[in-house]
């Protein structure tokens, strides 16, 4: 009986249990809330567990959880954010309570479960943003303690190699070092003793002739195929050179990485190797590929044998002779990765460690200096070269440019040699693990940093650059489909490249500040930090924010470029408009839709039309003084496109200047003169000004001809001349008929004003010489004295001193 009420009850309880799980699921306060206690609890256990972590690898851990912890803080934030805007909604739409009035009593209920739900989400957001802030202070004290350990490791003091103390204590020590050495050998021989006895040693030696193809023959074909590839294939030169560069980094280090992986992977196959031998394999591989990395760069930046494909700006001679240096710090960053991983595997005393890590920095100073020394060597021969052909030929290049280049590696080489020498009084004191970290870390990585980079910053550069180029297919494809000018195709290219290598250099810059305790996941979570966002009063702007915004100003901008295309090419033509007003309808129109493409970009940063209004209000005072004259002619332009008192085609005047108005903007107005030159004027002054427009309203041209004649002369027969030259001219007009009048009579002289019209003032100039001509030619022929009214000339005596005289214009 109570065995089916037991089974009801287990139902029952699932049912609840799986409804009450739901319920969170679908909650997405309640699922944020689990969330920050979850991410609190762990900063609690990082907190707690900081005190206790030594070495870099444990405290990137707890640095790692910790950045987690603050990603769950920012998207639980997002979120709680999201939901305290829906409550806030709901509130406003309750409202709140009115004196006097006895609300229902489920809105009193649905008030007060809406403040408790606020209350809630606000809480958390404070907790939230809380948990953050504690996160981020103990990271960075956690950082602080890695840097602070880094200082004391560098200035632990140990024996110096140059007293007998050192000699001594790695005497005695040596002899217990050996016999770990010797147990862990012995060791490792019966591990290979079992496997061999397992029947399988053929796959270790199966192994090491696919490491022996991959890291030699393959290789080498794999380069020259890249090599062919590169000639044959590849666009433009200097991509082929980066390129090429890129292909010989990439064969060099992955073909001998493989090689490695498949050394070791026969031997763990074969069981010939154990646990015991396992983590030196695992530090063998990344040692092998890290030294082949060195090499395998320097010879791609160096080009030994092919200077035409050569990256770097250096000679043959050079080339050369860097090259064997390269190999050797090659060889000693594989040796610097598996030795101290050895000596940490056999727990090998602190006598011997330091013996070992004076004799790294030794060897990586005598490496330095011998670099340094081939360096001066070269310098000495090509300034005796130089010298030497400056005595027989003029210089070609300046010498301030040549000074300047001597200057900058003169500068660097000088501070080589003082670290040389900083690390090497460092080891004779005894000070063995600063001088080893100012060889390993402050010059070969420094150099292995910069030439990645390097190659990395000419490798992007050369591809974009030549993939958005107006003449490559993609700008091709880019003009061809969207219209895009070739000088825009690029400006893009290069503005990429830019940023992308701007890019490059931050990683750059993270890369060589790991070694002094900044872990590059602590560098990045701040540029991280950075990146979502700086909050400016109710606006966050971020960088992604900032090219969203981009994105969306650029798709604005090209939808109002193809609803101007359509504008002019498809709807003004079918309207009865003439060109001067679809020019301002589309001006206006043009400038209508860039306006919009901006307010949609400012959306989409987050700037509402509010904070535009309070924005531009705040800026009216500055915009009113500062730019004055542009308002001034932005507003006159808009009055020139409304009222359109001058238009595209008009005949103006303005001043002593004459012509045809080819364009108007917002800004200025186009005229081209008669001798087709352009006068811009500023829109102010068609407003401000007198203009003479001489095809505004009535588009005829007049002709003026005005002459004089003696007085004895019939007028009748001068003016039937006259009226006849206009008849026999094409250009002047029968209505309004040409008029001829008799405007005075001057000193014995009949003076004639003429008048005549033709079908536009552009052709009234023509048509007047042409009847000057007629007119001319006729009173020639018959005898007629034309000329213009005399002015006498009266010379008077001077005056007497102290007389006046009467003047008479």
């Amino acid at each position: 009986m109570f065995r089916p009420l037991a089974l009801f009850a287990a139902v029952l309880l699932t049912v609840l249990a799986a409804s009450g799980a739901v319920a969170q699921a679908d909650d997405p306060v309640r699922a944020a809330v689990t969330k920050l206690a979850q991410a609190s609890a762990d900063v609690r256990a990082v907190e707690a567990a900081a005190g206790d972590a030594r070495g870099r690898e444990a405290r990137g851990d707890l640095i790692d959880r910790l950045a987690a912890a603050r990603a769950v803080a920012a998207d639980t934030g997002a979120t709680l954010q999201a939901q305290m805007a829906l409550v806030d909604a709901k509130i406003a739409e309750v409202g709140p309570t009115t004196p006097g009035i006895v609300d229902a009593p489920d809105i009193v209920t649905q008030r007060k479960l809406l403040a408790q739900r606020r209350a809630t989400i606000d809480s958390a957001i404070k907790r939230g943003n809380l948990m953050s802030v504690e996160a981020q202070q103990l990271a960075d004290s956690i950082t602080a303690a890695q840097a602070a350990e880094l200082g004391r490791n560098w200035a632990k003091r140990n024996a110096s190699p140059l007293t007998p103390t050192f000699w001594t204590d790695l005497a005695q020590a040596l002899p217990q070092d050996m016999a770990r050495a010797s147990r862990y050998a012995g060791r490792v021989m019966r591990d290979i003793g079992a496997g061999a006895r397992g029947g399988r040693a053929w796959l270790a030696v199966l192994g090491l002739v696919v490491a022996v193809a991959l890291a030699w023959p393959a290789r080498l074909a794999l380069r020259d195929a890249g090599r062919r590839y590169a000639i044959g294939s590849a666009p433009g030169h200097r991509v082929r050179r980066s390129s090429y560069a890129m292909w010989r980094v990439v064969t060099g280090t992955a073909l001998p990485t493989l090689a490695a992986v498949m050394l070791v992977q026969g031997l763990r196959w074969s069981g010939l190797a154990g646990e015991t031998a396992e983590p030196v394999l695992s530090i063998f591989v990344f040692a092998v590929g890290m030294g082949n990395f060195v090499g395998a760069l320097a010879a791609a930046l160096l080009m030994r044998s092919q200077g035409s494909w050569r990256l770097l700006p250096i000679g043959d001679r050079v080339a050369v002779a860097l090259l064997p240096w390269a190999w050797v710090l090659a060889v000693l960053t594989a040796i610097d990765i598996l030795l101290p991983a050895v000596n940490e595997l056999l727990h090998v005393g602190g006598a011997l460690d330091a013996a070992v890590n004076a004799g790294l920095a030794a060897i990586r100073l005598a490496v330095i200096g011998g670099i340094l020394l081939t360096l001066g060597r070269l310098r000495a021969h090509a300034d005796e070269a130089a010298d030497a052909a400056a005595a027989q030929a003029p210089a070609t290049d300046s010498p301030a440019s040549v000074g300047a280049g001597r200057a900058w590696v003169g500068g660097v080489t000088l501070v080589a040699w003082l670290v040389t020498l900083a690390g090497t009084a460092a080891l004779l004191i005894g000070y063995t693990n600063f001088s080893l970290f100012l060889t390993r870390i402050a010059i070969e990585w420094l150099a292995i940093v910069v030439a990645t980079f390097y190659l990395l910053l000419v490798f992007v550069d050369d591809v974009v650059t030549t993939v958005f180029a107006a003449g490559s297919r993609t700008g091709q494809l880019l003009a061809r489909g969207i219209g895009i000018r070739a000088s825009a195709i690029d400006q893009f290219g290069v503005l990429l490249s830019g940023a992308l290598r701007l890019g490059l250099a931050i990683v750059a810059v993270v890369m060589l500040l790991t070694p002094f305790g900044s872990d590059v996941g602590s560098t990045f979570d701040r540029f991280a930090t950075v990146a979502n966002g700086i909050t400016i009063g109710d606006v966050s702007i971020s960088p992604w924010a900032i090219i969203r915004a981009a994105i969306v100003l650029c798709v604005g901008l090209a939808l109002a470029r193809l609803f101007m295309r359509w504008l002019n090419e498809r709807y003004l033509p079918t309207t009865e408009l003439d060109l001067s007003a679809r020019n301002s309808f589309a001006m206006v129109a043009r400038y209508l839709t860039i306006i919009l493409a901006v307010l949609w970009g400012l959306a989409s940063l987050g700037i509402g039309m509010e904070r535009i209004a309070l924005l531009l209000s705040a800026l009216s005072v500055g915009i009113g003084f500062g730019l004055q004259a542009i308002t001034q002619n932005f507003v006159s332009g808009l009055i020139l496109l409304a009222e359109r008192p001058v238009k595209i085609g008009d005949l103006v005047r303005i001043g002593a200047d004459e012509g045809d108005v080819k364009r108007i903007s917002v800004r200025s107005t186009e005229i081209e003169l008669g001798d087709h030159s352009t006068l811009i004027v500023p829109n102010s002054e068609l407003i401000t000004k007198s203009v003479l427009n001489k095809t505004l309203n009535n588009p005829l041209g007049r002709v003026q001809v005005q002459f004089s004649v003696p007085l004895n002369l019939d007028p009748s027969r001068v003016q039937a001349i006259v009226l006849d030259a206009f008849a026999a001219e094409p250009t002047v007009l029968d209505d309004p008929e040409p008029k001829a009048f008799v405007d005075s009579i001057v000193d014995g002289r009949i003076l004639f004003n003429c008048f005549a019209h033709t079908a536009g003032p552009r052709a009234a100039y023509g048509a007047r010489s042409a009847v000057l001509l007629a007119v001319l030619q006729r009173f020639a022929e018959e005898g007629i004295d034309v000329g213009t009214v005399p002015q006498p000339l009266q010379l008077l005596p001077a005056a007497a001193p102290g007389e006046g005289r009467d003047v008479k214009a």
